[in-house]
């Protein structure tokens, strides 16, 4: 627990002379004792008087063995020779006690706080539970065989200085539930049986280890941070939580630090660094188990805060997704047990929660910065690293810890050419940064490429424009300084504006291909909230979850999320305001590529619009275009008869259009066993026109062969 070896012994050798002075106090003749009620405790000088030096200890009879140290009993005698023999054991309950560290109990009775009365009601209670001996004793020192068990009124018959407030629910036997007293109907808890707690009878012993009634909700942490682990950056933070600490230890109650962000993993890293600076064992306790009742609340965060004070252990809360809980601390059962903790604790949290009423040290833990993660690439990929650790970095907003496993795991088996390496590494940052993201978007696996977008030039040369940038962004914003001029704007946001079925998906599917970025297409549904402060929530979750693989965000029909802001009226209308006002802030500061597509631009707020880097219009096809469209429309193991692609690009029908007429006309060619053919596309183009509720000639419809093909 606090020594090595011979530690062990000297405990063994102070629980053998406490066992054996408990026993000289309980054979000592009943006449001698001071029998006192209730009463006249109350009464009695010696209840308030000064306590004395009362470290007593005997040899004991032989036979009765706790550890290596027998136990030598005095036979009963006179009260003389009694007494004698009383005051020999506390000499040696004196002697045993001079160790360095002190025995178990002595360290027990520190930290909680024990009088020296109370410490004897343990000694006495304990030796229940280490000598079988003691029992019999007990009832013969109550003069009452049906009572072979401690009692408050036993020990104020054996023990000098008794104080009756050591019944006292707050004074520390039982604030502390050292004691368990079990009271029958009708019985007076001065003579109730009395037992120690178990792992109380433990941490006597000498034995280090957690009560096992908090083993259901903690796991231990072992997250001490290796050198490569934190950055500099993170270790100034370290430093500073360390002096924070260091003024408040003069006082029971430490700050809880609070450290803020989406970085979990930095984050434990953080608090495992500081805890194994102050010699703390670190334990995680999520904030969802957490009892709701407020007597089971009281009672984890006693026999925490007893353990606490027993072993060095700090206390790492992980609140992660109950940010809106802690800030109503009068009603959440989080709020009411961090309140209730003394000692080092820390808070897991997205955003400070400045309405505790325990003293807070709320600290940002940010992911490495771009320079750092590119030296950490650097120094995980060492001659193997090329220009890979700029790109990365450049792209992918990662933890040191995640850039060593992915850089270990990529080199296994890896083959030497660097470009092929660099590869590998990107794949894997893909695949390391998607599953925060399912959960909240779509993902859409990008095909297409250049040659499948048909726009006009002006538009072609955006968007390739909008690719070099992303590509470029670490070396503008990182190499060239952009970063330190401005904070705000170093992402992405375009709009794509056109009608429906012109290409805006594929332009963007277009960009994820090339710049091999995820994408993912924003499901409103699941991001828009009927229930106010939701909506913001659930885009500040995407958007984090985006920030660490620089994902496309691609918002479809983005004015119904975007849309102008309106007068306020009511309530309704003052929160749906917020919603927007947040998207303004948070499109802004986002680090990666967020596409807005809409088919209505002049419903889109005019504050977007200024946040925009590009504005990308998407043309209604004209022939050419929509010629061209045709003629990719089928794939080349498609079998295709005398199609007339002149002719199909007189009808009036988007790309989108497009692609439907295509793919319908091919599964009817399929049913039929026979190849695409002019009548059958323009069968599926006559379906697909009625659908969009356009007007239909027939005339336009009819095909002759002898009109002359186009294969």
């Amino acid at each position: 627990m606090t020594g090595g070896t011979d530690w062990v012994d000297g405990n063994t050798r102070y629980m053998a002379a406490a066992l054996a002075w408990l026993r000289a106090c309980l054979d000592r003749p009943a006449s001698d004792r001071q029998e006192q009620s209730p009463q006249t405790l109350l009464v009695t000088p010696s209840a308030t008087e000064e306590p004395k030096s009362r470290w007593k200890n005997i040899l004991g009879r032989p036979g009765a063995v706790v550890g290596k140290a027998p136990i030598l009993l005095p036979a009963a005698g006179n009260e003389v020779e009694a007494n004698h023999l009383i005051a020999q054991a506390a000499q040696a309950l004196d002697a045993a006690a001079a160790i360095d560290p002190p025995p178990a109990l002595v360290i027990l009775a520190q930290r909680l706080g024990l009088s020296k009365f109370e410490q004897d009601v343990l000694i006495l209670g304990v030796g229940m539970e280490l000598d079988t001996g003691i029992a019999s004793l007990c009832a013969r020192g109550q003069g009452d065989d049906r009572r072979p068990f401690p009692t408050f009124a036993l020990a104020f018959s054996l023990f000098e200085n008794a104080s009756w407030d050591a019944l006292s629910p707050e004074r520390p036997l039982r604030y502390w539930r050292l004691l368990e007293i079990t009271q029958s109907p009708g019985q007076p808890l001065i003579s109730s049986a009395l037992h120690v707690d178990e792992r109380i009878v433990g941490y006597c012993k000498g034995l280090s280890y957690l009560d096992d009634r908090l083993l259901s909700l903690l796991s231990p942490m072992d997250v001490t941070a290796a050198p490569a682990d934190l950055p500099a950056s993170h270790r100034e933070v370290v430093e500073s939580i360390l002096q924070r600490l260091k003024l408040a230890e003069a006082s029971r109650s430490l700050p809880i630090v609070q450290l803020l962000g989406t970085d979990a993993a930095t984050k434990r890293l953080v608090a495992g660094e500081v805890a194994a600076s102050i010699g703390l064992q670190m334990y995680l306790l999520p904030a969802p188990l957490l009892p709701t009742q407020p007597t089971d609340i009281e009672a984890l965060a006693r026999l925490w805060q007893r353990e606490s004070l027993l072993l060095p252990l700090a206390l790492y809360v992980d609140a992660s997704t109950q940010t809106a809980e802690v800030t109503a601390p009068n009603t959440t059962a989080l709020a009411h047990f961090l309140e209730r903790l003394e000692g080092a604790v820390f808070l897991d949290v997205l955003d400070a929660a400045p309405a505790l009423r325990r003293a807070t040290l709320a600290v940002d833990i940010a992911k490495p910065t771009p320079a750092e993660q590119s030296a950490a690439w650097k120094s995980a990929l060492g001659a193997a690293a090329s220009d890979a650790p700029d790109q990365l970095a450049g792209q992918f907003n990662l933890s040191f810890s995640v850039i060593s496993r992915l850089a270990r795991e990529a080199q296994i088996d890896a083959p030497a050419d660097p470009p092929t390496l660099r590869d590998r590494l990107w794949d894997a940052c893909l695949t390391s940064t998607r599953p925060q993201m399912d959960t909240l978007a779509r993902r859409i696996v990008a095909t297409a490429t250049w040659a499948d977008l048909i726009l006009p030039a002006a538009e072609c040369a955006l968007l390739r424009q909008i690719a070099a940038q992303v590509a470029q962004r670490s070396t503008v914003y990182e190499k060239w300084g952009f970063s330190q001029k401005v904070s705000r704007g170093l992402g992405m946001s375009v709009l794509f504006s056109g009608e429906s079925g012109t290409g805006k998906t594929l332009a963007a599917e277009v960009l994820s291909h090339e710049l091999r970025i995820n994408l993912y297409r924003i499901d409103l549904s699941a991001v828009v909230s009927k229930y106010i402060g939701e909506t913001e929530k659930n885009l500040r979750r995407l958007f984090d979850a985006a920030e660490d693989g620089g994902a496309i965000l691609f918002f479809d029909e983005a004015d119904a999320l975007f849309g102008s802001r309106s007068e306020v009226k009511d309530s309704h209308d003052r929160y749906a305001n917020i919603e927007i006002n947040y998207l303004l802030q948070r499109i802004e500061s986002y680090r990666g590529l967020a596409i807005l597509a809409t088919n209505m631009k002049s419903a889109l707020d005019n504050a977007f619009l200024r946040r925009l880097r590009f504005v990308v219009r998407f043309p209604f096809p004209g022939v050419a275009e929509r010629k061209a469209m045709w003629q990719r429309a089928f794939p080349a193991d498609t079998p295709t008869a005398a199609l007339d692609y002149q002719r199909l690009a007189r009808l009036n029908i988007t790309g989108g259009n497009i692609h439907n007429v295509a793919l319908n006309a091919a599964f009817t060619a399929a049913s039929a066993a026979s190849p695409v053919t002019m009548p059958i596309v323009l069968d599926a183009a006559k379906t697909e026109l009625r659908k969009i509720e356009r007007p239909i000639n027939d005339a336009d419809f009819r095909w002759e062969p002898s009109a002359g093909a186009v294969a």
